[in-house]
């Protein structure tokens, strides 16, 4: 459950209070910033019924859109509005429904598994072989100056703070955490699929495929 929650917010750049203010805002339950914070952080060791039940009310807001929204909450709720245009991603199910109470539940109890496309865990250790490894799939062996234009209009990512780091991870200027990439995971795959041009192969492939060039440059620089 933590990392469900946790990739959530990487993916949309999140902090821990937008989902309460969401929440609030629409009347969709009570949940406080501090359990949104325990539960990423898997400190929340018996949420009630109703963290859920808010959880859930907010994932099928954003699943639908937030367009009937907008009006109501550009008069009352302005920032919140700014957040959710940026990235309002909701979590989906494997048949792309959004995550209901019982399912979130499940999850957090380990009694049903994440959907396959959070189910991927990058150790601390290889995160920094795997920023290499994109930086070395994404530029084709350029230089940075090069092929920028064409890389960064490939990541259709809208958030300034992502774009600004997946450059410098390009740029070979810093890499990526475990954390950084769980979250990103996902836009970094429609990237690879963008510039190469290739058919789906499915996120897991993508970053096997990753770990293996990781490995790959690892050899060459040891030698």
């Amino acid at each position: 459950m933590a990392h469900l929650i946790h990739v959530w917010h990487e993916r949309n750049s999140w902090s821990h209070k937008v989902l309460p203010a969401l929440v609030e805002c629409l009347d969709l339950g009570r949940v406080h910033s501090s359990q949104i914070s325990n539960l990423r952080n898997g400190k929340l060791a018996s949420p009630g019924p109703e963290v859920f039940l808010a959880l859930a009310q907010a994932n099928s807001v954003l699943y639908q859109g937030i367009e009937p929204l907008r009006a109501c909450l550009k008069e009352a709720h302005p920032e919140l509005l700014r957040v959710l245009d940026e990235s309002a991603i909701s979590l989906q199910t494997e048949d792309g429904k959004p995550i209901g109470a019982g399912l979130f539940f499940e999850i957090f109890l380990g009694l049903a598994p994440l959907p396959s496309c959070f189910d991927w865990f990058i150790e601390d250790d290889e995160a920094i072989g795997l920023s290499a490894a994109l930086a070395d799939c994404f530029c084709n062996k350029k230089p940075w100056r090069q092929c920028r234009d064409q890389v960064m209009a490939a990541y259709q990512v809208n958030k300034s703070l992502r774009r600004e780091r997946f450059a410098e991870v390009m740029a070979g200027v810093r890499d990526y955490s475990s954390e950084e990439l769980d979250g990103e995971l996902l836009d970094l795959y429609s990237t690879y699929r963008t510039l190469h041009g290739v058919e789906r192969i499915g996120t897991d492939l993508f970053l096997e495929m990753l770990r293996n060039r990781a490995a790959i440059l690892q050899k060459q620089t040891s030698h």
